[in-house]
């Protein structure tokens, strides 16, 4: 017999965004992470499409080596609401820092987000089933990608 789904509403979903980005500027393990997500994920970042756990696990691995200092700010959450799942666009400040070897500094990163999410009911509160950037907007001073 399947696991109660919990009702999404949009209290809950906006604090899993915040809980989410979280979990990322934190680099939590990749268990903690695959736990927010649906194993069928589609998640469309610039550099490339993942999918599923093992896609995702992947992206996680390499950004989780690549970026540190991380810090999330979520300014918009707004979900629409469809039963058992919910569209939500989720407008997030990201800034890090990255270092290329053998650079005698790291560099600053700073960008606005715009994205796409698609979360379904899970049994624990939201999973991400769909997440993709639909704009990224570096701030002044950033470095590049």
């Amino acid at each position: 017999m399947p696991a109660e789904r919990q009702q999404l509403t949009e209290d809950a979903i906006r604090t899993f965004a915040e809980n989410w980005y979280v979990a990322l500027d934190q680099h939590v393990g990749p268990a903690d992470v695959l736990a927010l997500i649906t194993e069928d994920l589609e998640f469309k970042v610039p550099e490339d499409t993942f999918l599923g756990h093992e896609g995702f696990g992947r992206w996680y691995e390499a950004v989780t080596h690549r970026f540190f200092d991380e810090v999330h700010t979520v300014t918009k959450v707004e979900p629409v609401i469809e039963g058992d799942r919910a569209v939500v666009r989720v407008l997030v400040n990201w800034q890090a820092r990255i270092w290329d070897p053998p650079a005698a500094r790291s560099q600053w990163l700073g960008f606005d987000a715009d994205q796409t999410w698609t979360v379904v009911a899970g049994p624990d509160g939201p999973l991400i089933q769909q997440y993709t950037v639909n704009d990224l907007a570096p701030m002044p001073g950033s470095a590049s990608l």
